[in-house]
């Protein structure tokens, strides 16, 4: 499987790009900008993206989902409690000092249970609220491998002080749906280096005593 994992937009969100080298299907998480780079990935790999994944509708992890979308026809996929993030765009744009991106049409309401399958692959869709309400992760059983968004990151988590955000939720998020898979399980969060669960659970101080 191919999966590269790029660093896109002035917050350097962790956009992973996923593919299936026998059947060229590829799935994008969050292609929150950089398009040109995203699109010269998919083609060396000769991939056509048939699946669109927004974990959360922060304007870093969805601003380019609406090209993106147009430029390929690929469904998005995003949990519909973050509706109401997309409807303030424009003031999450006004935050950073950034031109508001178009507003990216929601093709599929990725809901806990559900699996993608694309990639040659199969993702199962946690809903992990807390970091925004409609958060949510990617478990990959097959590759061990976790997209968690801006749910947990390496020595920490998720702010909860914008708007939806819970703190108790995503404490609860994490220890009911992360801590129920393998330790070895990679985590790719929505910024910064990757990490293991088991290692978060040892290190990350916001896990101790969970």
């Amino acid at each position: 499987m191919v999966h590269e994992i790029l660093p896109v937009g002035p917050l350097q969100c962790n956009c992973s790009i996923f593919g299936d080298e026998q059947s060229g299907d590829a799935l994008v998480v969050d292609p929150g900008d950089n398009l040109p780079e995203i699109e010269r990935i998919v083609a060396r790999h000769g991939l056509a993206i048939k699946a669109i994944v927004i974990t959360h509708a922060h304007i870093d992890h969805i601003g380019g989902a609406h090209k993106l979308h147009a430029s390929t026809g690929a469904p998005v996929y995003m949990n519909a409690e973050d509706d109401a993030l997309q409807n303030i765009m424009g003031l999450q744009a006004a935050w950073l000092g950034m031109r508001e991106p178009e507003r990216t049409r929601i093709d599929v309401p990725a809901r806990d249970g559900d699996t993608v399958r694309a990639a040659g692959t199969e993702f199962h869709v946690l809903h992990t609220p807390g970091h925004t309400p409609g958060s949510i992760s990617l478990w990959m059983p097959g590759e061990k491998k976790l997209v968690a968004g801006d749910t947990l990151f390496r020595d920490s988590i998720g702010r909860t002080d914008l708007p939806g955000g819970d703190g108790d939720k995503i404490l609860r998020s994490i220890h009911d749906k992360y801590f129920a898979l393998p330790d070895e399980t990679l985590v790719i969060p929505g910024h910064g280096p990757v990490t293991t669960l088991g290692r978060e659970k040892q290190f990350n101080y916001f896990l101790q005593g969970m």
